[in-house]
């Protein structure tokens, strides 16, 4: 249909700086290197991604926070974000994920895939259970040949996954998110987890109803609020990452290289060489740090991106 754009889809950029901006407004959004938000849609396709996440989070059961008021026209309290359930309900809790090895073959990386989701599921299904707050589990889509979504086309240049919350869906490329990584060893394993937990966790945050609080803000029309919106969401989703990775710490143990990988591996994803209103994923200290916090802290309250002080969103 002329003028409908797809949903811009959110995840993590390629390795090394990312390539995008934000669209003008009214203009179709460029996608990322890394399959990320890449542009703010204006006009009817803003509207419309706005109505797929309002029916996402009405469709659950005090997803709006605890103090959050009803969603009203497509719009949502600012506390839904600031204020919502989930931070007060502590730590996730264990349940006991063991991975398989990852072999230098798609069908390996889909079995990593396909029982690091479960554990996903199981864990964050746990957790909104505590805040009384319905959950359903993201479907899947990894791919090992082209194809489409209603984000829009996979892969694109450098792309290894994103999710699109136009349908619930994460999209991660099997051999794509080994190339992207920049040459990490498969032993590496927690530099892929992150990926797919961090993916995971924009669905928490549509589950939540933070999702669409995030897309009214960057909807306005200031750059730089658009630019800061998004790099809150997507601090906050490397932060749920690092949380499920520190809970699973006992099954899931690293050695220090591992560790150090992952987090040399986000550090080098940062936005911090793009100009200020394109920097929508925030700098390499800031997108690693993120993950630090989550998986140190473990509780939820400490991901609360959206009281942070704009240092630590930059």
């Amino acid at each position: 249909m002329a003028g409908h754009h797809p949903p811009p889809p959110y995840g993590t950029p390629a390795h090394g700086p990312p390539q995008y901006r934000y669209a003008p407004p009214r203009r179709p959004p460029r996608r990322s290197a890394g399959g990320t938000i890449a542009g703010i849609v204006g006009g009817l396709t803003s509207l419309v991604v706005l109505a797929i996440l309002g029916m996402s989070v009405l469709g659950g059961n005090g997803g709006l926070g605890a103090r959050a008021g009803p969603a009203s026209r497509g719009t949502v309290a600012r506390t839904t974000a600031t204020d919502n359930k989930l931070y007060g309900t502590g730590a996730l809790t264990p349940v006991r994920c063991t991975l398989p090895r990852i072999d230098a073959d798609a069908a390996s990386m889909r079995r990593f895939m396909d029982v690091l989701s479960d554990c996903l599921d199981a864990s964050w299904t746990r957790q909104f259970a505590k805040a009384d707050i319905s959950f359903d589990p993201p479907k899947r889509v990894f791919w090992d040949q082209a194809g489409r979504s209603p984000c829009g086309t996979y892969p694109s240049p450098g792309a290894s996954a994103f999710y699109c919350p136009a349908n619930n869906t994460m999209y991660v490329g099997l051999r794509h998110i080994v190339e992207t990584s920049g040459g990490e060893p498969l032993s590496h394993f927690a530099v892929f987890a992150r990926v797919i937990a961090h993916e995971y966790g924009h669905h928490v945050q549509d589950r939540a109803g933070i999702l669409i609080y995030g897309h009214q803000e960057m909807d306005r029309g200031d750059a730089a609020v658009r630019a800061e919106a998004s790099r809150r969401i997507e601090l906050q989703a490397q932060c749920f990452a690092g949380a499920f990775l520190g809970a699973e710490r006992g099954t899931l143990p690293m050695t220090r290289e591992q560790y150090l990988a992952m987090i040399q591996d986000v550090r080098g994803r940062g936005d911090e060489r793009l100009p200020p209103d394109q920097r929508d994923h925030g700098s390499g200290r800031n997108y690693s740090g993120w993950v630090v916090i989550g998986y140190r802290g473990q509780r939820l309250e400490v991901c609360n991106t959206w009281t942070a002080p704009a240092a630590k969103v930059g």
